[in-house]
């Protein structure tokens, strides 16, 4: 045997079973579940208080954690339906206590509480956990006095968001009716309770998505309203999902929850904070009776000073009117100027009688009978020249010397006259035209020469002016 063993000891190489003992060996995964059957069994139900860390949510929709306080820390889960049902949103740091059992996980050695409910322990922690959230949505700038909008002064709508059954609605609609009687929608939320929060921030992205001139009128201003109650109960106008959708939207917003000494983050998201609801409906309209008595002075003042303007303005002309120059000063003048061209007038008009006298005078000497008589005698003498020179011309004269006129044949009558056998063969028949009537004819150029005629080369005819010429007939 080895010198570092003596002879009590009873390590043995192989194992095997030893008097007396009734331990039977265990598989690890025998003794993991022995051990989860008595935590679980021992503490099958605990309440665990500590601080939340190392928070994380699996896609699973699981939690992971860790509860410690100055001595321990102990790993948690929580499964995706509890998640669901917490009425706040886990945080690091967040001091809470967890409800569940103890249980064992054999694949790390390890054991671990689930989680079966989960709250805020204390007044203290949730003031934390409502710190570090303001902390966290004023770094993002969600809280800043630029982005915060003026109120309307006089809104046509007023969207209210809150209960519809509390006595909350109710102050609201009696001070708008007392005021300035306005158009209320109102969008029925709960306002305390699992799924507040949710609800109040769907019905505030609800009113900013109505379109402007859809068939519900959107409204001009909206008010987010609750009574007054504990940090846990006004605790749904802290959830981020409230802030954020208070902050993004695009209509006024005024925050009325709680009582005056009540303070939520959603007072700090909105464009104004009212201590009360029945103050909120005070802050959204003027009173009416105030708002008539203000147009009414407007009114009055507006007429006192155009009377004033009117006044001025007669007092002016009154002093303009001293300094212009008479009547009679300004018209002398243009008077004189209106005698000197009468007499210009007079004077012109004589002359031109004078004129027009003397030319009539001239004509009227030209009009004597002799005079006359010779411009007759002139005239006829140039009209019968003037005939003799058409009687000359006219083609027809010289058929009483026996000679015929050849046109064409044509259906009106209206032929042109031919001056030479070419045309005649091209229109084929013809009218001889004599002293005493016409003779149609027909043009046969195939007939032979005669015998013993000497076949004469004919000069060109004279040609005359052709019939559908103008003539002096």
């Amino acid at each position: 045997m080895p010198e570092f063993l003596s002879d009590t000891d009873d390590a043995r190489l192989l194992a095997e079973e030893r008097p007396g003992d009734n331990a039977l060996a265990l598989s690890v995964g025998e003794l993991s579940f022995k051990l989860k059957r008595l935590v679980e069994g021992e503490f099958g139900h605990v309440r665990v208080r500590g601080e939340i860390s190392g928070y994380k949510r699996a896609a699973s929709g699981h939690v992971y954690l860790a509860l410690k306080d100055d001595a321990a820390v102990i790993d948690g889960v929580m499964w995706k339906g509890q998640v669901n049902a917490l009425a706040f949103a886990p945080q690091d740091g967040i001091e809470v206590i967890a409800t569940g059992k103890l249980t064992t996980y054999p694949g790390r050695s390890k054991y671990q509480i689930v989680i079966e409910r989960m709250e805020l322990a204390g007044a203290g922690a949730l003031m934390a956990l409502f710190e570090k959230l303001k902390a966290k949505l004023a770094g993002e700038g969600l809280f800043e006095g630029a982005r915060k909008r003026r109120l309307p002064y006089l809104p046509r709508t007023i969207g209210v968001v809150t209960s519809p059954t509390g006595a909350v609605i109710r102050d609201i609609l009696h001070r708008l009716e007392d005021r300035c009687p306005s158009h209320v929608l109102v969008w029925p939320v709960k306002v305390q309770g699992q799924g507040a929060a949710e609800e109040v921030a769907a019905a505030v992205r609800g009113f900013d998505a109505m379109p402007a001139d859809g068939p519900v009128p959107r409204p001009d201003l909206v008010i987010v309203a609750r009574g007054g109650g504990s940090i846990e109960d006004l605790w749904a106008f802290n959830e981020e999902a409230v802030v954020r959708a208070v902050a993004d939207c695009t209509i006024p917003i005024i925050s009325a929850v709680g009582h005056e000494t009540d303070t939520t983050l959603c007072d700090f998201a909105a464009d104004l904070r009212a201590p009360t609801p029945t103050a909120a409906a005070e802050l959204a309209v003027p009173v009416l009776a105030d708002l008539r008595h203000t147009i009414q002075s407007h009114a009055a003042r507006t007429q006192r000073c155009a009377h004033r303007y009117v006044e001025r303005g007669r007092e002016r002309m009154t002093a303009l009117a001293r300094l212009l120059p008479k009547r009679d000063a300004l018209l002398g003048p243009q008077r004189q100027r209106a005698d000197d061209a009468g007499q210009r007038l007079d004077r012109g008009l004589e002359r031109r009688v004078t004129l027009a006298r003397g030319q009539l005078d001239r004509a009227g000497g030209a009009l004597r009978p002799a005079a006359l008589q010779q411009q007759l005698d002139r005239q006829r003498d140039r009209l019968a020249a003037t005939w003799r020179l058409v009687q000359s011309l006219n083609p027809d004269a010289v058929l009483d010397r026996g000679y015929a006129r050849v046109t064409a044949r044509r259906e009106d009558g209206a032929g042109e006259t031919l001056a030479s056998a070419a045309a005649v063969r091209a229109a084929g028949a013809v009218t001889l035209r004599f002293r005493d009537g016409s003779v149609d004819a027909t043009v046969d150029d195939a007939a032979p020469d005669r015998p013993g005629e000497r076949k004469v080369e004919r000069k060109p005819a004279k040609t005359y002016p052709r019939a559908d010429q103008p003539t002096l007939f």
